[in-house]
């Protein structure tokens, strides 16, 4: 079930965590990313499907803060 503006499966968003951390992720809605507070990484969702890869991941400016969305 893909809840509005969120093109990842709400369920899987609950199942998924940062590779590097094992911490959990944030949607950030206004980048389509899960974010990884710890890492300070924003991985890409690439037509529905997230990119869980440290070296596709945007590093995140230290100002920088989500802005949460539907999901964890």
């Amino acid at each position: 079930m893909r809840e509005e503006n969120t093109p990842v499966d709400v369920k899987l968003l609950e199942l998924l965590a940062c590779p590097l951390t094992k911490g959990p992720l944030v949607w950030d809605e206004e980048h389509q990313e899960l974010v990884s507070r710890q890492a300070r990484l924003a991985y890409p969702v690439r037509d529905g499907i997230p990119i869980m890869l440290p070296s596709e991941a945007r590093t995140l400016d230290i100002d920088e803060k989500p802005r949460p969305g539907k999901g964890r």
